[in-house]
């Protein structure tokens, strides 16, 4: 069996559903002629799980089912790609069957890669052991958090592109602000290791992030990759990025950012570039080879940071250039590398830090986002879900 659509849409997350519902927004006729490939029940709102890691939401309320979400007048295909063959215009679906097509959107997001930690598989979600990647086991890393009574308390960041930069940070600033308020903190030694070179990468969020480490005395060490987890006896291994020399940690408890990579399908197409992300241009986000080929969000290849806020400016620069592609046009619209991190510091307290390609802050409000504010907290947790649910999944957003 062999379908043709005049756009495949690969990926149901921010990326796939925003682009979707803006193209059928933009050309009314593509009604029914626009599919949307994911094998998942459930569509996740995952900004809010660093929030239900710190015991200050609830994991149900990021959770609706794909069903919900799909634009009106898109095909939903439930099932896995397996492969492309962009030089035919096909992908290959898990179940053998193919589909064609005109126009090809790769939306797929990133792979979670819980084997790239050794012992990291074993040990999730019991003996300390948490992370705030899983829908599964978020709850867990409010247990831990909740239930620790002093030690080691530490947190990670892999040597990998992740999605949300800035959450195995917000995580542990959380937890640190908790074991304050419970009267533990005095018992606790708070360890970042982290394989970057900074706790940021922007210098102007930087400077504020290394105070807010200093204030919370937290013991960062940069360059740090966690490699193996031996929970038996509750050590956590570091490798040094450039030495290689390896440190074992002892801890009480333990939040994993597990090492993140583009999904197979993705890797191992013509499609993928050097890295195994989707090989598109920075601005106009077509395919460098392929012209009837887009990608945004975490699998596609950008120097910029992976976030919803990233997808939320990619979204209609993907609809725009690809309606005017079917409508024989100049592509005018241009992606200037735009990505958010809203950087939780403690409960009511957070930096947003904005920013495009360069590295070069690029703010929505006339304030110093580099200050900890509480507004800017009240925003993330209570504004911004329902900008997504209700703007950016509808394409009005």
């Amino acid at each position: 069996m062999s379908e043709h659509y005049r756009i495949v849409i690969v990926g149901g997350g921010s990326a796939g559903i925003s682009t979707a519902a803006r193209l059928l927004n933009g050309i009314k006729s593509l009604a029914n002629d626009v599919a949307i490939i994911d094998p998942a029940d459930k569509h996740y709102y995952q900004p809010l799980w660093t929030l239900v890691g710190g015991g200050a939401a609830k994991k149900e309320d990021t959770e609706r089912s794909m069903e919900e979400v799909i634009p009106e007048g898109a095909v939903w295909i439930q099932q896995a790609v397996a492969s492309f063959t962009p030089e035919e215009n096909k992908i290959q679906l898990a179940n053998r069957e193919s589909l064609s097509y005109d126009y090809l959107v790769v939306a797929a997001g990133i792979e979670i890669h819980w084997e790239g930690v050794k012992g990291l598989r074993e040990a999730l979600g019991k003996g300390g052991v948490c992370s705030n990647y899983s829908y599964e086991y978020t709850d867990y890393t409010w247990e831990a958090i909740r239930t620790f009574k002093g030690g080691n308390a530490v947190f990670t960041h892999p040597a990998t592109p992740v999605k949300c930069g800035g959450a195995p940070q917000k995580i542990m600033y959380l937890a640190e602000d908790h074991f304050s308020r419970t009267g533990f903190r005095e018992q606790t030694n708070v360890i970042f290791g982290s394989a970057n070179p900074a706790i940021f990468d922007v210098q102007k969020y930087r400077e504020t992030l290394e105070k807010v480490v200093a204030r919370k005395k937290i013991d960062a060490r940069f360059r740090e990759n966690l490699v193996e987890i031996r929970s038996a006896q509750k050590e956590a291994v570091f490798e040094n990025i450039d030495t290689k020399k390896q440190t074992t940690v002892k801890y009480d408890m333990l939040h994993v950012t597990p090492p993140m990579r583009a999904p197979g399908f993705i890797r191992e197409s013509s499609l993928a570039g050097e890295a195994g992300w989707v090989d598109v241009h920075p601005n106009t986000l077509q395919h460098h080879k392929y012209e009837n080929v887009f990608a945004l969000g975490d699998c596609a290849d950008l120097p910029t940071s992976k976030t919803g806020a990233a997808i939320r400016k990619q979204a209609p620069v993907v609809a725009e250039n690809m309606l005017a592609l079917i409508k024989e046009e100049p592509m005018k619209a241009a992606y200037d590398g735009y990505s958010s991190c809203p950087l939780v510091t403690g409960y009511n307290s957070l930096v947003l830090a904005e920013f495009k390609y360069g590295k070069i802050p690029s703010e929505s409000f006339p304030i110093n986002q580099a200050k900890e504010r509480r507004s800017m907290y009240m925003m993330k947790k209570d504004l911004l879900p329902i900008m997504y649910w209700d703007g950016m999944l509808k394409g009005i957003m």
